[in-house]
């Protein structure tokens, strides 16, 4: 569980930030037709040869949104893109560049930061993606990091959360909670580790959810499908946050109601057997846990012979309008309304 395991240690200070730069972007190739200049100038100068251009930011701080107890360095480089993909993934659009930037303390040397490095890199080549720049500084808190992505599509295809309509059918990709049982798993062996540092941590069995968390995989690949099946969702969302908190979000910009089948609530036999280790109910798992960056999104009734036999695609509802309100139907049948108990940016971060 140790921090970092590399015994050498160069100070970041003998090559200085733009020696720093350098050094990590050195091995970074350019893809995209859309970039036509990258790291090593003032500005990156990019090409949407006519579409629209996305951008997001996401920040990551240490303590708040990563322990380093238990994130690998190289994981963490690898998610800290993943989840900026993600939001362009949820406008129906395909990322294409991301900038970087890093915020640093003094405990981390050259190797530990190369290593966050790894991950980016990973991330970058495996989604076709173009780092185009970023900065680096110094930091007193801790490990910061910045993401922004940056993505293209035609203004047709580009999909929003507020277009969801009355009886349009509530779809979801992969599947839900792993991430958060995961992640009391990790919290669990690191609580056993600190009492005792010669137990070693015991995740056997439980790759997928631990996988879940540490590294996620933005849903490009489901944008791709929906292209080739030529379905245009009508309105779209990734799961950061949980399922209720999403739908909600859909729901409110919409101006619409939804009713959810808990029964048709999509979850991984492991994470479901891992909530009920913890004593948690997989289906609140899955409502509230959040980080398991699928997409959920609606589509019109008249699309569902595409996408009923999707193998990773599930259809868990339907929107009403909005005086129905946002439900849950149970397996048993009971009526709840859908409440949002997901991440909070600033109460989960105090």
């Amino acid at each position: 569980m140790a921090l970092f395991d590399n015994k050498e240690r160069t100070n970041l200070e003998e090559l200085g930030e733009f020696g720093l730069i350098s050094y990590l972007t050195k091995n970074f190739a350019l893809s995209q037709k859309s970039t036509l200049k990258g790291v090593g100038d003032d500005a990156a100068v990019l090409d949407p040869e006519g579409k629209k251009v996305l951008v997001s930011t996401d920040m990551l701080l240490e303590g708040i949104h990563f322990d380093l107890a238990y994130t690998p360095l190289k994981h963490l480089g690898y998610k800290a893109i993943q989840v900026n993909l993600s939001d362009i993934c949820a406008m129906n659009a395909i990322p294409t560049q991301v900038t970087v930037s890093i915020g640093l303390s003094s405990k981390f040397p050259l190797e530990a930061v190369e290593e966050l490095y790894k991950g980016i890199y990973v991330a970058c080549e495996k989604y076709n993606v173009d780092l185009v720049g970023g900065d680096t500084t110094s930091s007193k808190q801790g490990l910061v990091i910045s993401v922004t992505s940056i993505g293209y599509a035609d203004e047709k295809d580009i999909v929003y959360r507020n277009g969801a309509e009355e009886g349009d059918l509530i779809c979801v990709s992969g599947d839900l909670g792993g991430a958060y049982t995961g992640l009391q798993l990790l919290e669990r062996e690191k609580l056993i580790y600190l009492e005792n540092p010669n137990i070693q941590p015991d995740l056997e069995g439980k790759d997928y959810i631990v996988e879940r968390q540490l590294k996620p995989e933005a849903r490009k690949d489901v944008v791709e499908l929906l292209k080739e099946i030529d379905v245009k969702p009508t309105s779209m969302i990734d799961v950061s946050d949980g399922l209720a908190s999403e739908i909600l979000h859909i729901c409110k910009q919409s101006d619409k109601g939804c009713n959810l089948y808990e029964e048709k609530i999509p979850l991984d036999p492991m994470t479901f057997e891992t909530a009920r280790e913890f004593n948690l109910d997989p289906t609140v798992c899955a409502l509230s846990g959040g980080e398991d960056y699928e997409l959920l999104f609606t589509v019109k009734q008249a699309d569902y012979d595409k996408i009923k036999f999707k193998m990773d695609i599930s259809i868990i509802g339907y929107i009403t309008e909005s005086n129905a309100g946002c439900n849950l139907i149970t397996k048993s049948g009971v009526v709840h309304p859908l409440k949002a108990q997901g991440w909070n940016a600033f109460k989960n971060g105090e």
